[in-house]
């Protein structure tokens, strides 16, 4: 969380919330770009504008109209259409980015669940220990500029790209 998302995904999200406050749809563009640029493999890449697909239709369902032209967008992204919705609905760029936070690490405890043997109550303590981190996170990724927003994963990135291509999978990603 802090080494990954904490330095691309959060401080994209702060500028695009702050982006999408100033209806700026050109820096929304180019921070949406940005972030699928940064994904390692043509999973992740298809993984973020499918769930960026996903929220736009469900936010042109729920009266948010911006978010139609989203629906097939290819620079759509999970975090685009996440603060596209949080500065409409009035919250905050910090308390967006630690809801972002939260649904990002309910994911990979629920994966660590399913994947290993590490059971409910193991996994709700695991996600406790994460959750009290969050706002550091979000406070550290307010600070990084804009040249330094990135990370580093080759090994994250190998085994995506080795993923996308196996015979058979247990998650669509």
């Amino acid at each position: 969380m802090r080494n990954a998302v904490g330095t691309l995904d959060v401080p994209v999200l702060l500028r695009l919330h702050a982006a999408w406050t100033r209806d700026d749809v050109s820096s929304v563009l180019n921070w949406s770009r940005l972030l699928i640029a940064a994904r390692e493999s043509a999973e992740l890449r298809a993984e973020d504008r499918h769930m960026g697909h996903a929220l736009a239709k469900i936010l042109n369902g729920l009266g948010i109209e911006e978010a139609s032209q989203w629906t097939l967008s290819s620079e759509a992204t999970f975090a685009t259409l996440f603060t596209l919705a949080a500065c409409r609905w009035g919250i905050a760029a910090d308390e967006a980015a630690w809801g972002y936070l939260w649904s990002w690490c309910e994911n990979q405890v629920l994966g660590a669940v399913k994947l290993i043997p590490l059971g409910q109550s193991a996994g709700q303590r695991l996600l406790d220990r994460l959750l009290i981190q969050i706002p550091n996170v979000v406070s550290e990724a307010a600070c990084i500029v804009d040249d330094d927003i990135g990370i580093s994963s080759p090994m994250q990135g190998i085994a995506s790209a080795r993923h996308e291509t196996q015979y058979t999978r247990l998650f669509r990603s």
